[in-house]
């Protein structure tokens, strides 16, 4: 194998090495931003008072017989 193939294999290498480290930043930064979405949905959603607000009767008094 010559000077220049190897040079140019070397290459090839380095450019695919290049774009998958660039493909898998770019995957990590929409995971980020997803979970920040999904993290801000939930602060701003009251789940704790979503099924009081739906039957507000519920879960106020337990009946008991001894």
């Amino acid at each position: 194998m010559d000077i220049a193939m190897l040079s140019m294999a070397l290459s090839q290498s380095q450019v695919q090495h290049q774009a998958s480290i660039s493909v898998m930043k770019k995957a990590m930064g929409n995971a980020e931003q997803q979970g920040e979405a999904v993290r801000n949905l939930l602060n701003s959603s009251n789940v704790s008072q979503a099924p009081q607000q739906i039957h507000p009767h519920l879960g106020r008094t337990i009946d008991m017989k001894l």
